[in-house]
């Protein structure tokens, strides 16, 4: 965004604040469609941003589901269930009856058990539904499940008049910044897809595939994995798999990054010890960097308003909490750093403003808004009190 634009932000909304770009977001999404090509669809797992699901409901193929919330929310938006990939490592039995009462067999459900499948199983013989699965294989943790027990789980599902496996979930974590991880990756899973279908005649069409693309969050940090030559390797890795059926990238964290800016106003200044201290109204407990350790790396960061004139110095930038762990950056070149101006964290779009400790010293949630050249400034999310969450109900 032009800084005009985010000086505007602040004037309006105050701070601190998360400003979502839209434009931004379509731009990144249509970057990485072009770069892969024909290679694979796309799914974007809203547990990222859940503020931007509509929009990415037009822009990907697919919305990755992980909880009963972020469910309700697509329901709310009245998402095509067609569109929806039901996952999370915890589906209730309950939970899945809600889920498909209200969409029947029209979502897709990925299996993260045995437990899973015979809640699932019970729902389509029940309602005599037909249901799509993708059955989730284990990268060697808690997720999904192994290799035997996937054979196992096949040999069910062929006793069932009315399941259907449409497909193979994989996904073993985030931030990769390897390429050569990644065919590793997509050579296993080529590999078990030809095994399977050798071992148990089952023909899986169908791969959803979360490759975990890490995002350039600090400077002189760039992963290959992200830049147009990485996704076009990964295009070319998918390619040159034997196993010939579709294939689906799920991410969130490489969509909605970029879209992102975190905006905390300086409330005070201070030097200690020969170190300068710069406290801003917010802290890591709205905004959350992945890979940040105590603000040991430089995110990309700007000061508003921009005064060319001022005089440059390193300085720590602290939040609002009572804790020697909220450090967003330490030992950075900042120019006029004075109370009364703000900072702007980029790269805050995805995540940051998910994980942060929301309800520590009861502090308020900051207002959430997004903008774009169509619809202009639009406020998704006014400030919210968070003490009533922590108090006694009915004191």
């Amino acid at each position: 965004m032009k800084k005009e634009q985010l000086e505007y932000g602040i004037a309006r909304y105050g701070t601190p604040l998360y400003i979502f770009d839209k434009d931004i977001l379509k731009e990144e999404t249509e970057r990485i469609r072009e770069k892969l090509g024909r290679s694979a669809k796309l799914c974007y797992a809203m547990k990222a941003n859940p503020f931007l699901t509509e929009q990415m409901a037009g822009l990907a193929d697919r919305i990755e589901v992980c909880s009963m919330g972020e469910f309700r929310i697509c329901r709310e938006l009245k998402i095509p269930p067609e569109k929806l990939l039901i996952s999370g490592v915890v589906k209730k039995r309950d939970d899945i009856n809600e889920i498909l009462d209200f969409y029947g067999g029209r979502c897709a459900c990925t299996v993260e058990s045995v437990r899973q499948f015979h809640y699932l199983a019970e729902w389509s013989d029940a309602h005599e539904t037909s249901l799509r699965l993708y059955l989730r294989l284990s990268g060697g943790d808690q997720f999904g499940m192994d290799e035997d027990t996937f054979y196992n789980i096949i040999g069910l599902i062929y006793m069932s008049p009315y399941l259907q496996i449409e497909g193979l979930h994989y996904f073993t974590g985030t931030q990769k910044r390897s390429l050569e991880q990644l065919k590793k990756e997509i050579d296993y899973i080529d590999d078990f897809l030809l095994r399977l279908k050798d071992k148990t005649g089952c023909d899986v069409r169908c791969l959803e595939y979360g490759p975990g693309i890490a995002v350039p969050y600090f400077r002189g940090r760039t992963p290959e994995t992200y830049d147009d030559s990485g996704f076009e390797r990964l295009a070319d890795l998918l390619d040159g798999m034997r196993w010939g059926g579709e294939i689906t990238i799920e991410m969130g964290r490489a969509f909605a990054a970029t879209c992102g800016y975190y905006l905390t106003g300086i409330c005070d200044v201070k030097t200690n010890g020969g170190t300068n201290y710069c406290i801003v109204d917010g802290g890591n407990h709205q905004m959350n960097y992945d890979g940040q350790i105590r603000g040991m790396y430089e995110p990309y960061l700007c000061m508003l308003p921009e005064r060319p004139e001022d005089r440059e110095d390193k300085w720590t930038v602290c939040g609002s909490l009572c804790s020697v762990n909220d450090i967003l950056c330490r030992n950075v070149s900042l120019s006029g750093v004075r109370t009364g101006r703000t900072l702007v964290f980029e790269r805050a779009g995805a995540y940051s403003a998910m994980e942060g400790m929301a309800l520590f010293l009861s502090h308020a949630l900051p207002k959430v808004v997004s903008y774009s050249k169509e619809s202009g400034w639009e406020l998704l999310r006014a400030r919210k009190e968070t003490y009533p969450m922590n108090m006694v109900e009915n004191a």
